[in-house]
């Protein structure tokens, strides 16, 4: 019979290979950057008006991004930011397109709700609700056809859970048996409307199950929890099997940065805010003995440090160009259109 002490200490050792401080590293980064997102919206800095953060959702975004390869390709909503930083964006680049300017990831065009990189996968956050859903069908089609084993994964909230698109999605991905992944981020709102009171059937992996989706709902407090059944999830889809994966998480702040969400009650808040996936990691680190307060509270200022120098690196960059406008419109090497007052011009250079 092993003895008690040598149990807790296999079971210590086998807890402890989950790799969770790189996770907790990635999850106090998106939440930082969040929180350097509505500083920079308070100095006037951003460009437009409308922001939405993702802070309460960092198990989500780090959990599952953390399993994709190169080659695997992704949508966003318009709460994006921490999974397109999860999957290895610079944060500088991504504050510059938050700001509007020439050094962003679109020059300043796409902003905070439509920031894209194909480098990365990232074909494109969409502002309309389950709006960039059917993209990843497209992509799970050529992912097929090319053979390479890459999945395509679309994130979305729970209001997009009552959009047409993203059944007939589902149905187009199941028929085809299409390396697709469906991953509704459920922060218990659409806007301000709690999710009991925009569904009945609150188990939401049941929808996927009956489009014949592998489908399961996991917990976005614990990030391990949520990287094994994404695992599971994303396995079975680069072999053919396209899935859904339901994280239940809780929206720390209003839908928008200006947005002080009046109809949530302040125990409300209260309760939801204390399922909070960064401390509940820092927490685990130190029970399991993997790092002490301090080497935290060092690396917290080591990535505090890395995002501010986002905000400076933003309100220093430039203004993009007017003729930038038309750039990454076009197909490559067809002529950029002439601005209206330079054709006058030159017409009248010509009299």
């Amino acid at each position: 019979m092993t003895a008690p002490i040598e149990t807790a200490v296999a079971d210590r050792a086998a807890r402890s290979n989950t790799e969770l401080l790189p996770l907790y590293r990635q999850m106090r980064r998106v939440r930082t950057f969040e929180e350097r997102v509505g500083e920079l919206f308070v100095r006037g800095q951003s460009a437009g008006s409308m922001l939405h953060l993702s802070i309460g959702e960092e198990a989500a975004a780090v959990g599952v991004a953390s399993l994709m390869q190169e080659g695997d390709t992704f949508t966003t909503h318009h709460r994006g930011h921490g999974i397109f930083l999860a999957r290895g964006a610079d944060p500088k680049r991504m504050m510059a397109e938050i700001g509007g300017k020439e050094e962003g990831y679109c020059r300043g065009k796409g902003g905070s709700m439509h920031i894209a990189d194909m480098g990365l996968g990232h074909l494109g956050a969409n502002a309309i609700v389950g709006g960039g859903i059917p993209a990843v069908v497209g992509a799970g089609l050529a992912s097929k056809r090319a053979g390479k084993g890459a999945i395509s994964v679309a994130f979305f909230g729970d209001g997009a859970m009552q959009q047409g698109i993203l059944y007939e999605s589902m149905n187009m991905a199941a028929l085809w048996d299409l390396p697709v992944v469906f991953v509704c981020i459920n922060n218990q709102y659409g806007m301000g409307t709690r999710i009991e009171q925009a569904t009945k059937g609150r188990a939401l992996h049941e929808r996927g199950l009956a489009f014949g989706l592998n489908a399961e709902t996991v917990d976005g407090l614990d990030v391990r929890e949520v990287r094994a059944a994404a695992t599971r999830v994303i396995d079975a889809a680069r072999g053919g099997t396209p899935g859904f994966l339901a994280i239940e998480c809780y929206r720390f702040y209003g839908h928008a940065r200006m947005d002080k969400s009046p109809y949530r009650s302040a125990e409300d808040e209260e309760q939801g805010r204390a399922k909070d996936p960064v401390q509940f990691a820092r927490a685990a680190l130190i029970e399991m003995g993997e790092a002490d307060s301090t080497h935290l509270d060092a690396l917290d200022q080591e990535i505090a440090a890395e995002m501010d120098a986002t905000i400076d690196f933003t309100i220093a960059a430039s203004e993009p160009p007017l003729n930038s406008m038309f750039r990454d419109v076009y197909a490559p090497g067809e002529p950029e259109p002439e601005a209206v007052a330079a054709r006058i011009d030159r017409i009248l250079a010509r009299e």
